[in-house]
This record gives structure tokens, sequence and C-alpha cells, in this order.
């Protein structure tokens, strides 16, 4: 491709001068992500996922990602890597993220990504902390709604935090678009500026998309609608 394109681009790198130039784009990535950003609708999800760095059988013969990668359970069972932590508007649009070891707690990184956050976050079962909620609802004025476990008590809900709240397979359904079309989970990196790289490069990636997973006719205060 380099030598079908010379003349369009006559000052292009060699490879193993693009690779040494990859670390110097990071910053500029982050900043540019942040830029694409969708704004707070008052309406969020929030929710994590796995980015496994290698197969379990791996686990013992991996070195690039030795001391950083921690190993995680997660719904689809365990795995070696690190968490993707979303919170994203009811138009699928990302508000905040966040990368951690894959044995963190879900509910430890949402004080930080809570800033640009407010009015209902919903949740599955791991985002339970009567803590966490307090601290939001104090610092951020956000109110985290989630599904209960069986052994608690029930509780009311407005219709329409009930039927977003069933709607939670928004944010997975963001997921499955991160990994399956913009590849920010595979198992070919070798080295971890080049995981920092790929993974904002995916991030970036989807805020372009001009159709995301979004919640349709949403309902009106009052009002529950088929969503």
């Amino acid at each position: 491709m380099l030598g079908m394109m010379k003349r369009e681009f006559p000052n292009l790198p060699s490879y193993s001068r693009f690779i040494k130039l990859v670390p110097r784009s990071i910053m500029p990535l982050c900043a540019y992500l942040q830029s694409m950003m969708g704004d707070c609708t008052g309406i969020s999800y929030i929710d994590s996922t796995k980015i496994a760095v290698c197969h379990n059988k791996r686990i013992y013969r991996h070195k690039v990602f030795e001391g950083l990668a921690t190993r995680g359970k997660s719904s689809m069972g365990w795995f070696y890597g690190f968490k993707l932590h979303a919170i994203i508007n009811h138009k699928g649009e990302l508000v905040s993220v966040k990368v951690t070891e894959g044995n963190t707690d879900d509910r430890a990184p949402v004080k930080d990504m809570a800033t640009p956050v407010f009015g209902k976050v919903f949740g599955d079962r791991g985002y339970i902390s009567k803590a966490l909620n307090e601290w939001l609802t104090k610092h951020s004025d956000t109110t985290l709604i989630t599904k209960l476990r069986r052994n608690m008590k029930p509780q009311l809900l407005e219709p329409m935090d009930e039927a977003l709240l069933n709607h939670r397979s928004l944010v997975e359904t963001v997921f499955g678009e991160l990994k399956n079309l913009c590849q920010i989970e595979h198992s070919r990196h070798r080295s971890v500026t080049g995981f920092i790289t790929n993974l904002l490069s995916g991030l970036i990636a989807y805020c372009w998309f001009p159709y995301k997973p979004t919640i349709k006719n949403m309902p009106q205060q009052g009002q529950v609608a088929t969503l």
C-alpha cells in the first residue's frame, strides 16, 4: 500500500519509525476522545465489560501485561486483563469511561466517573450500595437506580423509572459494538502502548458512528411508553 500511494503520501514514515511515533499519539488521542464524548441528558446507564488480553490457558506464559493485568470474573466467567467502565446517555453516547484492573469492584470507579453526570443513573445489581447512592446524591445531584437482589425488600419506582431500568441492555449493546465493530478487545497486543492506543482509537471510532444504539419513544413524566 505504501508503494502504491507514495504519490499521495510522499512523507509517510517507515513501519519501524511509525511504531516509535505511536506513543506520542496517546495524549492527543485522550484529548480528542474527551472532545467527542456526549453530554449527559439526565438519563444514564452504567456498566463494565471485560477486556481480556489473552486466553486463560496462556496466563502463565503471558508477559506483555505482567504486573498490570489481573484475573477477574464477569458474567461470562473468569478472564485475565482489564475492565472498561462506561457511563452512557439514553442516546448511546459515551459520557464517561475508565479502565481498571480486571479484579476491580464495579462500584470503585463510580465516584471518579460521576463528575459530568446528573439526574438518574441505571445499573445492574453490581452497583448496589447505600453509601455510594448517598454520596452521588450529595456530590453530583445523581440518583443511582438498580435492580434488587432476591433477599432485599421491594422498592417502589415511578413507572418511567421502572421502564428505563428495564432497558439496561442498552449499555451492553454499546459494549457489543465496541468489541465487534471497533475491536477494542483482542489478544495480539505486543506492548502496553499498543493496547492503550488501540483502546482509545476504538472508543473514538465508536463516537463517530452516525447511528448508535438508542432508546426510541422516550417516555414522558407520568407515562409508560413502549421502548
